[in-house]
């Protein structure tokens, strides 16, 4: 038995395809499909079809009901997904795949941008996902190093992780529990997830700083995290990787304006810490320009 949860937050637009996407899959194994959230256009869409389950988010943040659907949650395995994003064919069995081999307790699924390449803000998502993420997640997973995943695409094993911190990116201390416990993370990824990311510069830098913030406090619970979205480690691990990527003189350009843009938001980032003392806390935050 496996659980696939979506959680989501005012996302009747998008929510529908994400089911889609799930039901049309040649699932093997037998499962249960729950969509998480708080509001009733979310809920209304989603009962729309055969056999969805709804847990009632009481609103107060993502971290906060993952620690409830951890108890709620039937299955052995848990599949989380989010309501704005949808999922490739097959991408659930492939992720199943990596659980056959007892010692994994971890799986991160593949982040692909839905957004148009021939844009500014598209080249860096798609850049971003490819390098940033994708080779590093792989690389990291050969070597059965530590990675943080992504919680567009995420899976574990029941009944090892009873609670997580409220004020962390669970998609990175998650993980991190499993592997100081001694179990496999690996990363699957043909187990691709489609992603919507923002067309607008403010929404691009609130989203980023929201997830940087989102780190900042790991090494707080967890002392020898070994964190990777830092400014540090962006400088060490992929400031030169990315050149390797643009393949035409518009694309270096835009990756000249990518770092750029790195840089300011590591900056604000610190300013807000550091002088303002606004840390990260959990809570639904809408980025209106990533929804469909």
């Amino acid at each position: 038995m496996i659980s696939i949860i979506i959680t989501s937050f005012k996302e009747p637009e998008t929510i529908g395809k994400c089911i889609e996407s799930i039901l049309n899959q040649d699932i093997k194994e037998k499962h249960e499909i729950i969509v998480a959230c708080p509001d009733e256009e979310t809920k209304s869409v989603a009962l729309k079809y055969k056999g969805i389950k709804h847990f009632q988010d009481p609103g107060k943040g993502k971290s906060f009901a993952l620690n409830l659907l951890f108890k709620k949650a039937k299955g052995e395995i848990l599949i989380f997904t989010d309501g704005d994003v949808y999922l490739a064919e097959n991408a659930i069995n492939n992720i199943l795949k990596k659980f056959e081999d007892s010692k994994v307790g971890f799986v991160g699924g593949r982040v692909v941008s839905q957004n148009n390449k021939n844009t500014m803000l598209g080249y860096w998502s798609h850049l971003l996902a490819d390098v940033g993420a994708h080779r590093t997640r792989q690389n990291r997973s050969d070597k059965e190093e530590f990675f943080e995943c992504s919680g567009y695409l995420m899976a574990m094993r029941s009944g090892i992780i009873k609670e997580i911190p409220l004020d962390v990116a669970e998609d990175s201390i998650i993980p991190y529990y499993f592997f100081k416990q001694g179990h496999k993370i690996v990363y699957a990824g043909d187990a691709k997830v489609f992603v919507k990311n923002p067309t607008k510069f403010r929404d691009w830098l609130k989203q980023r700083k929201r997830t940087a913030k989102a780190h900042t406090k790991l090494n707080i619970y967890e002392p020898e995290f070994p964190k990777m979205k830092s400014f540090k480690n962006e400088i060490k691990e992929g400031f030169i990787s990315i050149w390797s990527y643009p393949k035409t003189p518009k694309e270096i350009f835009w990756t000249d304006l990518l770092c750029l843009a790195r840089l300011y938001m590591w900056l604000s980032l610190i300013y807000e810490e550091k002088i303002r003392k606004k840390y990260y806390n959990d809570g639904w935050d809408r980025v209106q320009t990533t929804k469909a």
